[in-house]
Formats: C-alpha cells, sequence, structure tokens
C-alpha cells in the first residue's frame, strides 16, 4: 500500500489517536516506522487496521524538541504491542515517549552512546568489553505545567522479588533470548525480555546498500521464512516501482511460500516435541522435513539461505524436476500428519501441558499483534493472504485455520491444519503453471520513486511487513521490517502471569518466535 499519511501535531496527537481507536475500530496497531525525517525533525509513521474491515491508514507524527530530547506522547495505552515498538524506537532514536511504563533501551547496551539510526550518528571508536551495569529501575518521561520535560525512577523489583534468567544460553528459548523472570515460588510474576544479543543492524546497513544487495539480508532474519521475508521486500519495491509480474512468477512464489510454511512448520512441530522432552517427534519431523528442503533446493540451490526472489520475479526458473518433485512431496506428506498426532499431538503428556497454558482472549491477542498461528488460535482471522492477497492467494480455495481454545495447543493444532491448506494450495498451483518470463528485466541501477510503501506477507510465525521511504536514489531513505516475533515475546508476561516456571518454555515454544527476526 501506498501510505497517505494522516498528519496529527504534537499537541493533539493523543486525543486523536483515542478516537482512531475507540470510536473507528483502528484495534490493530501494525508497526511502528521511527525515522529521522531529515529538515523535519524525528518522528514515527503507525500503520493501523480496523480488523472488522479489513481497512490499513497510516498516520504521521514529528516529534517535539525539547532542548536535546525529542518526545512523542506514548500510544501503549491504546494498542499493548506499542510498548516494545516504543522502546525499540527509542534505543535506535533517542524519541522519549510520554508516559511509557518503561523507557530503557531494548536492543543496545544501557550504556550506548548515541542513537544509531539518527542520519547524524556518528560511531565512537572502539568496543567495550567491560560488563554491562543494568540499571535496576526504569524510566518514565512526562511534562510538567511548565512544558519541561521530568524524569521519574521507578525500581523494577521489590526487596523481596527472587529473579531468575531464563536464557540467553539456553536450548529451549530458540536462540540467544534473555527472559528476566520474578518469581514467586514457581509462580510467575512478570516477565522483562532483553534482546538485542544477536544485533546485526540490517535496517541502518540496508540503507547505504542499492535495493539487490538488500536482498541479502532477509533471508538472514528469520531463516525459517527466507522465502517470506524476501517476498515481502521485493513486493513493497516492485509495488513501488510499478512492476507488472507475470503469472508465471506468481504461481511459483506462492508455491514457494507455500513450501517455506511447511518447511517451517514441521520443524515448528518437532521443537514443540524436543523442547517438551520427546525426542522421537522430532526425529519424525525433521526427516520429512528435508524432503520439503530437497523440492526446494533443485530449484534455489540453497537449504537454509534461499536467495531465489529477486526485483523483477526470480532468480532462475524451476528445476525440470520441480513440478515432479513437489507432486510426490504432497503425496508423501499427506499421511503423515495422522502419524506426527500419534506420536506428540494426542499424547496426553502433550495435552496436559497445552491446554489451558498461555491463554490470551481475542482482545488482548490484537492489543499485543498476536498475528499468524499463534493469534489465529484466538479466533483473530488475520491472515494477510486472506485480508490483503499478493501472488495467487485470492485465485486458489483455501481456508483460513483458526480456533478458540486460546490456548498452546490451539497454536500446536493451527500449525498441522495450516500444513494441510498448504499442500491444498500447492495441489491447485503445480499443474497449472503458465509459461512465460520468470524475470521481468529491470535498469542496472534500479531507483525507485519519492514516496513511502508498506508490503505484508503472511509469514509462518505473522506477519512480516516491509516499510519503504525512498527520495529517489539507488538506495533506500529508510527500510523497517515488521518483525513477526517481536509481539510474541511481548505477550508473554501477560501470558504466563500466575502460570509455573515449566510453562514458560511450553509458552515459548508454541508461540515459535524465531530470534534474528526479533533481534534484526
Amino acid at each position: 500500500m501506498k501510505l497517505n499519511n494522516i498528519i496529527f501535531d504534537f499537541d493533539a496527537f493523543a486525543a486523536k489517536m483515542a478516537d482512531l481507536r475507540h470510536k473507528k475500530h483502528f484495534d490493530h496497531l501494525v508497526t511502528i516506522v521511527g525515522e529521522d525525517f531529515g529538515e523535519e525533525g524525528l518522528g514515527c509513521i503507525y500503520i493501523l487496521e480496523n480488523t472488522k474491515t479489513h481497512e490499513r491508514i497510516s498516520v504521521k507524527t514529528i516529534a517535539k524538541q525539547i532542548g536535546e530530547d525529542y518526545v512523542v506522547s506514548t500510544v501503549s495505552n491504546l494498542w499493548k504491542s506499542a510498548n516494545l515498538e516504543e522502546r525499540e524506537i527509542f534505543d535506535f532514536f533517542g524519541i522519549k515517549f510520554l508516559g511509557h511504563p518503561d523507557m530503557r533501551r531494548l536492543y543496545l547496551r544501557s550504556d550506548f552512546k548515541g542513537y544509531p539510526l539518527r542520519k547524524n550518528y556518528q560511531p565512537a571508536e572502539g568496543y567495550t568489553l567491560e560488563d554491562d551495569e543494568e540499571p535496576t529501575y526504569t524510566c518514565q518521561f512526562e511534562l510538567d505545567k511548565k512544558g519541561n520535560l521530568v524524569e521519574r525512577h521507578i525500581p523494577l523489583f521489590g526487596d523481596n522479588d527472587f529473579v531468575v534468567n531464563i536464557g540467553p544460553q539456553h536450548p529451549s528459548t530458540h536462540g540467544v533470548l534473555r527472559l528476566q523472570t520474578v518469581l514467586d515460588g514457581e509462580k510467575i510474576c512478570k516477565i522483562y525480555p532483553h534482546l538485542g544479543y544477536i544485533h546485526r543492524g540490517i535496517e541502518k546497513m540496508c540503507e547505504s546498500y542499492t535495493y539487490p544487495q538488500t536482498l541479502a539480508l532477509t533471508d538472514r532474519m528469520d531463516y525459517l521464512s527466507a522465502m517470506i521475508n524476501r517476498h515481502a521486500l521485493v513486493g513493497v519495491i516492485e509495488e513501488a516501482m510499478g512492476i507488472e509480474l507475470s503469472e508465471r512468477i506468481q504461481y511459483i512464489r506462492t508455491i514457494m511460500d507455500e513450501l517455506q510454511r511447511l518447511d517451517s512448520h514441521l520443524l515448528y512441530i518437532g521443537c514443540c516435541a524436543q523442547d517438551l522432552g520427546a525426542l522421537t517427534a522430532f526425529l519424525y519431523s525433521m526427516r520429512d522435513r528435508e524432503h520439503v528442503l530437497n523440492a526446494m533446493e533443485e530449484t534455489t540451490g540453497g537449504r537454509l539461505i534461499q536467495n531465489y526472489y529477486r526485483i523483477g520475479g526470480l532468480q532462475d526458473d524451476i528445476d525440470p524436476n520441480f513440478v515432479k518433485n513437489v507432486k510426490d512431496l504432497c503425496v508423501y506428506m499427506k499421511p503423515m500428519f495422522k502419524e506426527y498426532m500419534d506420536v506428540f499431538g494426542n499424547n496426553v503428556i502433550t495435552h496436559n501441558r497445552f491446554k489451558n497454558i498461555g491463554t490470551m482472549d481475542l482482545e488482548n491477542v490484537i492489543s499485543y499483534g498476536v498475528t499468524g498461528p499463534s493469534g489465529r488460535a484466538s479466533n483473530w482471522h488475520s491472515d494477510v493472504r486472506k485480508n490483503h492477497p499478493y501472488g495467487m492467494y485470492d485465485k486458489v480455495e483455501w481456508d483460513e485455520v483458526t480456533c478458540d481454545s486460546c490456548d498452546s495447543f490451539g497454536r500446536y493444532m493451527n500449525r498441522i491444519e495450516e500444513m494441510k491448506q498448504s499442500i491444498r494450495i500447492i495441489e491447485q498451483l503445480i499443474d497449472n503453471i503458465p509459461e512465460g518470463e520468470y524475470y521481468i528485466k529491470q535498469k542496472p541501477i534500479i531507483k525507485v520513486p519519492e514516496g513511502q510503501w508498506y508490503f505484508s506477507c503472511e509469514g509462518s510465525r505473522g506477519e512480516i511487513g516491509a516499510y519503504l521511504d525512498s527520495r529517489g536514489d539507488k538506495s533506500p531513505y529508510r527500510l523497517k521490517f515488521r518483525s513477526m516475533g517481536l509481539n510474541l515475546v511481548g505477550s508473554m508476561d501477560e501470558m504466563l502471569r500466575g502460570e509455573k516456571i515449566a510453562d514458560l518454555i511450553t509458552v515459548g515454544a508454541a508461540l515459535d518466535f524465531v530470534i534474528p527476526d526479533i533481534d534484526r
């Protein structure tokens, strides 16, 4: 979508956003984009969705400068997903959100100097090897009656709080994620996520890369949704440039996206089992995942890192054996879903560990922006393929998978059912791939017209989106990815309050986040 921003000034911003939330039912905050707009100053763009009509709008506001500080009113009181997203913007741009309950850095060290996504940022030489002394308090900012910025320090922990770190080196956190967990006995009282252990600065790097060079980075975010990540990026560039793709490209991309979904969900059901101590089910799913990767590899040459989509189409045409291999894969996979349920899904231990664990109702799922199969377990019809179709998804018959269990077991079952739908989509397309170009030739130097665009795809874990601000150059002025996993991690605190410490592992497994997707 091309963004036609509604502009709210600082004084009216909080009231106008509350009106959009409560009176016009824009109850889903898709993403917040922090940006250095140059002469305009620092500010934010908010992309909102009405979940009843699926209408999307964008709002822009410029931060108010007070001395050397920049401030914007928080919207975390309206949309809970804004909690971590505003902290991300504070970390990289230094915008302080008035009224935010926990204004600390999210990714970078607490003693990091400067804000790296500002255009005038100059990195310091060298790197410290000293321990990062974390503050035991959080900061909250307000304006007093005279318009001065007031900072308050609020202790994070009480004198009797027992604090345990889950991670960052814990096999069941699926990567280097640290969850600072406050306990009362075995009961969870509060979770503070700490991110940034593998932060690569992808969005900053993109500002100095040409558009084709940026493509290499998407496969390395959520490496289990590599195709779909890149689909979002090439999609936003192609929409901005007005590139018309052939039907052959659209068919192949849709098939590849669904193969990637199968790949990811197969690893998911195996990791869920392994996290709960059931190694056998992990071996079953990894066995079958090899067949999916084999079918993709003959065409792309890759297994984890695919490097297949290009701006204007595909890197190469499909392998001569691709159609036969994919059809054989579909025949092979169909009976396996029952096997997964027999081995793990219908196991009494699985039911006891998953059912009624990590519950979250529809209203909160939307407020936290828990998209994908995890959100659809609370009956949220959030599938981007249905609500904002791309590729061939509006040309084939398939069902959006939802349930109303609102728990970890529903999130698990949704993946099983989604794999069946992926097979259904692939079977309708694989015998009907039309002739035509697999790549629409582009100029050697790709320049995108001036403007702002947002394009999203349905990734394995939810909506993966790409925001692009172009100033007509060969590099993006600002490129921002909507992480699938950041909102999943942000919801864990509320999901797990009152649950047992062992349930934290269960909920993390069922939510299915991938750390480099969060830690871009």
